[in-house]
């Protein structure tokens, strides 16, 4: 694999970290989540919850390089089955965080950050969209002329996962450190953090 990657053109590296750097910056369910994550959370969370979502990239990076990403999207049964756990698995997350909107003491929500990794995995795994777009956009920048292309999907998405780490992990630790600043408002907070999570499940039926 080393020798696939220093074979790789820099300039179709180059060109496809700007596309990413775009993606990052463009709002969305993945954005919202890790904000709502540190808003509710505290900055810790807000990272934590971002690494599980990279690392939920990365699984769907590894199963579009198995081939398995192409089989499963070409079954829209097994798409929606997995569309609509994941909207449950969401709205559930909705329910329980404003139900601990309360909580008077919200030390243990910011130092959870293992819930918060393993809510952002999960969110993301059973997001069928992020699995279509890895198998739609990454083979893009590849090239079979300079190696496997399975190789260089990994490459491509080693690369994807650590901007995506280093943007939204800014984004969660950011929300968490404003929020620290109204920690006084922690049950609005919680509140907050809950539509969001009810919203993005709403948008994963919808769409």
């Amino acid at each position: 694999m080393l020798t696939t990657a220093l074979a790789m053109d820099p300039w179709t590296v180059a060109t496809f970290m700007g596309a990413a750097l775009l993606l990052y910056l463009t709002p969305g369910p993945d954005m919202m989540f890790t904000l709502a994550s540190g808003a509710a959370g505290g900055p810790r969370a807000g990272l934590a919850a971002a690494t599980g979502i990279c690392f939920g990239v990365l699984t769907h990076v590894l199963l579009a390089a198995a081939g398995l990403a192409a089989l499963v999207a070409a079954s829209p049964a097994t798409l929606d089955v997995i569309r609509y756990v994941g909207a449950a698995y969401l709205a559930w997350l909705a329910v329980q965080t404003w139900r601990h909107a309360s909580a008077p003491d919200t030390r243990k929500g910011r130092a959870s950050t293992r819930a918060a990794f393993t809510r952002g995995y999960v969110t993301n795994i059973l997001n069928p969209k992020v699995g279509l777009f890895v198998l739609a956009f990454l083979p893009q920048f590849a090239d079979p002329a300079i190696g496997p292309v399975w190789h260089q999907i990994i490459l491509l998405g080693l690369l994807l996962f650590a901007g995506g780490l280093i943007t939204d992990g800014a984004y969660g630790i950011f929300a968490g450190l404003m929020a620290a600043q109204v920690r006084a408002r922690g049950a609005l907070m919680q509140r907050m953090a809950a539509l969001v999570f009810g919203g993005l499940a709403a948008r994963l039926v919808l769409d």
